[in-house]
């Protein structure tokens, strides 16, 4: 069983930035893919970025140029940085794996393993 665990989320003001990480408990093709989605309250679950184990990156257009994913050097780890926050962002941020194959894909049900999220609070 892969865990995920999330952290670094927090409250900011509109423009603020917040890096969260995900750690996994492995590196495997189980994790060769890890994504972030969001959730916001009464709205569904949404893919927002992925990265690949070779390092090609994923995005949503409502947040390129502002978020930006990267693997640490373990590989174990995945930062997303998030600049320039909106209070549109605001949502619960979860870590989801899978393999390689579903990177680029924004379908919640691709994705094996999910972490139980944190909490990303951006106010006007």
């Amino acid at each position: 069983q892969v865990h995920l665990v999330e952290s670094g989320g927090g409250a900011v003001q509109a423009g603020g930035s917040l890096r969260l990480s995900c750690a996994s408990s492995e590196s495997t093709p189980r994790t060769e893919c890890i994504a972030w989605f969001r959730q916001a309250p009464g709205k569904e679950r949404e893919g927002v970025v992925s990265i690949e184990d070779s390092g090609t990156t994923h995005y949503v257009d409502s947040v390129k140029g502002r978020f930006a994913i990267s693997r640490g050097k373990s590989k174990n780890t995945v930062y997303l940085q998030m600049n320039n926050l909106a209070p549109e962002d605001t949502a619960m941020y979860y870590c989801a794996a899978g393999g390689w194959v579903v990177c680029g894909s924004w379908a919640a049900t691709d994705f094996n393993y999910w972490g139980q999220g944190t909490q990303v609070t951006v106010s006007s």
